[in-house]
């Protein structure tokens, strides 16, 4: 937020007049930069949890690879390196793609809609989300 003054003699488009601005501030909310696309993946998550079907914890979704059922996982940064490298191990043995969630445990829960941590998401069925279908042509432009 920016806080603008404005002279006396101010013919700015808020006012239109040379004296309603004599000792006026005018708080302008500056939105450039911003995107209005919603291209993230939380978008995507929440309509997974609304439409599709998901396990969400290490252990549910160490079974849900070993069995081949998973689609997707997606992994939260801080989750500790060795559980990390065993579900890569787990989704690569599976065919299953893997995706590195920049968040914290903290933020995936929150994007699950959930008000607690969520380490590890397997996703099943995607439901009505394209996040398969986003992900993988995220893997085939790397």
């Amino acid at each position: 937020m920016f806080v603008v003054a404005h002279a006396v003699s101010c013919l700015c488009s808020f006012c239109r007049s040379t004296f309603s601005c004599v000792s006026k501030k005018f708080t302008m909310a500056v939105t450039a930069g911003k995107k209005k696309k919603d291209s993230g993946i939380n978008p995507k998550i929440s309509l997974v949890m609304k439409s599709g079907k998901y396990t969400l914890g290490y252990k549910t979704t160490l079974k849900s690879l070993r069995g081949g059922k998973s689609k997707l996982i997606l992994i939260a940064s801080n989750c500790p390196p060795l559980r990390k490298s065993e579900l890569e191990y787990y989704a690569m043995l599976s065919k299953t793609m893997v995706h590195h969630y920049a968040g914290t445990n903290i933020d995936l829960g929150t994007a699950c809609g959930r008000y607690y941590r969520i380490g590890v998401l397997s996703i099943t069925d995607a439901g009505d989300s394209d996040i398969l279908k986003t992900e993988a042509e995220g893997a085939a432009a790397k």
